[in-house]
């Protein structure tokens, strides 16, 4: 018997129920033929299948041509008409949908942008969006495999069946969609992927998915897309209006998992951590929140640093809408936010991007370039345009959707240099020998230049530990672009000098006065962060030597040093009170060390400097440039005392820094000063109520009008043993 024209071919349907079909929208759902309209669906579990009109009206019995559940039959539909589907089985019945009655939700335009690597807006047409399409509602499931020889979305939706839901391959772009009338907010899906061998691989999380599963579980999950109402219409225009070099910026680093934890030790919710850790850091001083990435990412241990899910904050803490909230009270009590980005590198979690639709995709193909040994994980291809595209969407996303202030990018070092931790031979040089990833340089810059082209007022910062030139320099004077870098290297030296014996300290004393030689020579943020405290480093407090006294004074000092110096601060959380052991990524702060005078004074003594550094310009105005800062006393080895003056834009308003790091008081120890008259004690971490035994200047001290040092004026002070004193002329106040 010949097979009317209008039937399937078998192939054809053996292709599309072993979801192998290379066209599987030019198989099923509607199509004109010479005979009329027929429609065709792969329905399992249905024994009938009937198209209606959208009112219900039956236009057309299938047929059941496959005990599989392929169904195929000629209708009364007018052709491209809309149309449902009424399948039954028994005494079960069910109306829905077809997915292959729809035309393609993106355009070619989507195709055009991606393919140039110029689609800024990427997660508006990608992932799970929920929309309305053709007067339906639904979800428009799209990603990016041009690899793959088949993509199909799977889920809780359609028993995670692979043949239910192919997708339509657009070939310009190599995006596969597919809209799915029906599915809404909080569905669980991944990706069915055939590769292109041919091998079915592991399901895939969607590398634009908005939300996540808490692992161990690791599928993508279907958000709303409404609109937000956000309250920080004013922290909004403010970040506009003010030059981020010359404004305060005090940041607490914080690892929200490990910051505290509920009593039964279950992570806290975005909600209950805004209502503790917003009015916490307020009352502390400090002026940025700077999280460890939020990201979703398997593995604990990993602090967040291996991301699977670049668009999805951590489930963790509940859902996306959670962490918005938090951000806009953070905004609303006058903090700015700032995330860690992690774009150098991501694991090779079989969920995630690595080997996404059967070979290297998103990472280098050539594995000198796409693998990093020190982590074991994958490199970005930052010379395709596709992937560059990806983590640019990526950055602006979280500016965009989540208010976000700054962008602090993890592990720059390790994307700029092709031989980075890598021995001779391990690595692919250019074609002049040099070892410069130009592709990595051209994906910074153009990043900078997207956020602060976009996004005025956000800043972003460098985790850069080598001498790389022009880190903070703008990128049309050849510049990577970023508003700061993280001085490592201050970093560096002034632990080491600390940890020192102070009996020593006099042959180190150039491990104090080095920095200021650089100082000026990129944007610097001074950073005491978290990679300094865990791995056998010890805590700050810990890395003092001597017996408790010392060591709570000795930090003390440091801090004082630290807030005076130029560059903006950076202290990771538990720090601000002296946490004694390591910080361990799995258990809360101990809070309970508030109850011992050493670590409530020194908790005191980090509240009192944030608000003098934020009422003084002298300390903040000119963190950047050369004429904020003159040394006073820079040879003092053998005493191991500096002073310096730090001034802003008023140079008769100075604050005059002295630090003594030896456990020795120093008596009318004379400095040279700019103008003479009384000079108050503004500070001083000797003071009793920090802990400290008291000696110090009774509030003043008297500047005569005689030269010394190169100064017009000086004055004898008391200088007490393991302390730091801030002064400025009497005559000047708050600004």
């Amino acid at each position: 018997m010949t097979r009317p024209s209008w039937r399937a071919h078998p192939e054809d349907i053996a292709a599309i129920l072993a979801a192998r079909h290379p066209d599987p929208f030019g198989l099923l759902g509607l199509h004109e033929t010479e005979a009329g309209v027929v429609i065709r669906a792969v329905v399992p579990g249905a024994a009938t299948l009937a198209a209606e009109t959208p009112e219900g009206v039956e236009i057309g019995v299938l047929e059941r041509v496959h005990a599989d559940g392929f169904f195929e039959g000629l209708t009364a539909l007018p052709a491209r008409a809309p149309y449902r589907l009424a399948a039954a089985n028994g005494e079960n019945a069910w109306r829905f949908d077809d997915p292959y009655g729809f035309p393609p939700y993106l355009g070619p335009l989507d195709d055009h942008l991606l393919v140039e690597g110029a689609h800024r807006r990427l997660y508006e047409r990608l992932g799970a969006q929920r929309v309305t399409h053709e007067g339906v509602e639904g979800t428009n499931f799209a990603v990016w495999a041009p690899n793959a020889r088949r993509v199909s979305v799977v889920g809780d939706f359609n028993q995670w069946d692979g043949r239910r839901a192919q997708m339509r391959k657009r070939v310009d772009s190599g995006v596969w969609e597919i809209f799915l009338p029906g599915v809404g907010a909080g569905a669980v899906y991944k990706y069915e992927i055939l590769g292109r061998d041919g091998d079915l691989l592991p399901l895939k999380a969607d590398p634009l998915g908005f939300a996540a599963e808490l692992r161990p579980s690791t599928a993508s999950v279907v958000i709303e897309n409404a609109p937000c109402q956000w309250g920080d219409a004013i922290h909004m225009a403010e970040r506009v209006r003010h030059d981020p070099r010359r404004a305060p910026m005090s940041i607490y680093e914080v690892h929200l998992p490990s910051w505290r934890r509920g009593a039964d030790g279950r992570f806290l919710t975005w909600d209950e951590i805004a209502d503790a850790l917003v009015p916490y850091v307020v009352d502390m001083g400090f002026t940025h929140i700077e999280l460890l990435p939020i990201n979703e990412h398997p593995l604990d241990a990993s602090w967040g640093y291996q991301p699977i899910g670049l668009f999805a904050p951590t489930r963790r803490h509940g859902d996306p809408e959670g962490f918005r909230r938090l951000v806009d009270r953070a905004h609303q009590a006058g903090l700015s936010v700032i995330l860690d980005w992690v774009p150098a590198h991501f694991p090779t979690d079989e969920h995630g991007l690595a080997r996404f639709d059967g070979g290297a995709l998103y990472e280098h193909p050539d594995p000198r370039r796409g693998f990093h040994p020190d982590w074991s994980t994958a490199i970005y291809d930052f010379g395709r345009r596709e992937v560059a595209n990806f983590l640019l969407a990526n950055a602006l996303y979280w500016l965009d959707r989540f208010h976000i202030d700054g962008l602090r990018v993890d592990a720059v070092a390790s994307m700029l240099y092709l031989d980075y931790s890598r021995k001779a031979g391990e690595w692919a040089p250019n074609p002049d020998g040099s070892n410069d990833n130009r592709d990595a340089v051209a994906f910074l810059q153009t990043f900078n230049e997207l956020v602060y082209g976009l996004f005025p007022g956000v800043v972003t910062l460098a985790e850069e530990s080598t001498a790389w030139a022009g880190v903070t320099k703008p990128t049309f004077a050849g510049g990577l672009g970023f508003g700061f870098k993280w001085n490592m290297g201050w970093m560096n030296d002034t632990l080491r000098y600390m940890s020192c014996d102070p009996v020593y300290r006099k042959w180190r004393h150039n491990e104090l006065t080095f920095g200021l030689l650089y100082a000026f020579e990129e944007n610097f943020v001074l950073p005491l962060s978290h990679d300094e405290v865990v791995h056998g480093k010890g805590s700050i407090v810990a890395k003092m030597p001597g017996d408790d006294w010392r060591r709570f004074a000795g930090t003390r000092a440091y801090y004082g040093f630290m807030w005076g110096h130029p560059g903006k601060k950076l202290l990771f959380m538990g720090q601000e009170f002296g946490q004694t052991g390591e910080w361990n990524f799995a258990a809360g702060l101990d809070w309970g060390l508030l109850d011992f005078a050493p670590h409530s004074g020194l908790k005191d003594f980090v509240r009192d400097l944030n608000r003098l550094y934020r009422g003084r310009a002298a300390l903040h105005a000119r963190d950047c440039e050369s004429d904020g800062f003159e040394w006073v006393v820079v040879d003092d080895a053998e005493s191991s005392v500096f002073a310096f003056l730090r001034y802003g834009p008023d140079r008769s308003r100075p604050v005059l820094v002295v630090a003594n790091f030896t456990p020795v008081p120093r008596h009318a120890y004379r400095l040279g000063l700019p103008r003479a008259g009384l000079w108050r004690e503004i500070l001083n971490s000797d003071a009793t109520l920090y802990g400290g035994s008291g000696v110090g200047n009774l509030g003043a001290v008297e500047a005569r009008a005689e030269g010394f040092a190169g100064f017009p004026a000086c004055a004898d002070i008391e200088i007490p043993p393991l302390a730091t004193l801030y002064f400025e002329p009497a005559d000047v106040g708050l600004e």
